[in-house]
């Protein structure tokens, strides 16, 4: 049975999650060969303050302006680079940074104003006590992303 219209990935772009982490240049590839060649825009998060920034404004006389600033700065290099690998895999990327938490809720929120066909992320494969602890970005992004969410887990061994 064929596709009906409502069933095909739009022309919006896809929404790439990238971190620069081995699991997020992995899920770039894996997208490309599954969604083949289209636009994306390809996003990092970086947070308000990282453990270390936290730690530091609670220690007075430490300047605490242009902390949030620098994080996006970073999330934005950061990005960039996810955008040049997507561009090399055949998408036409563009780059696009943020700060805040949760995670999970900033990515929803980006591909809500994308209206993006389908998110993309690369998953750590926490389970079990490891992923209560930490937290599961795409765990969280997959149950309320209310759109397809292609979820490239680590590879085996």
């Amino acid at each position: 049975m064929p596709l009906t219209k409502e069933d095909q990935l739009s022309d919006a772009p896809i929404l790439i999650c990238y971190d620069g982490s081995e699991d997020a240049k992995r899920a770039i590839g894996a997208a490309a060969a599954l969604l083949g060649t289209r636009k994306a825009v390809v996003l990092d998060l970086g947070p308000i303050l990282t453990a270390e920034e936290s730690l530091g404004a609670l220690a007075p006389g430490l300047p605490a302006e242009g902390i949030e600033e620098a994080n996006e700065s970073d999330a934005l290099a950061r990005a960039t680079e996810g955008a040049t690998l997507a561009n090399e895999a055949g998408f036409t990327a563009t780059p696009r940074a943020g700060i805040g938490q949760p995670t999970w809720q900033g990515i929803v929120d980006v591909a809500d104003e994308l209206d993006a066909p389908a998110i993309v992320i690369g998953s750590r494969g926490l389970m079990g006590g490891e992923e209560l602890l930490a937290g599961s970005v795409s765990h969280q992004v997959s149950r309320h992303a209310g759109r397809p969410v292609l979820l490239v887990p680590r590879k085996r061994g």
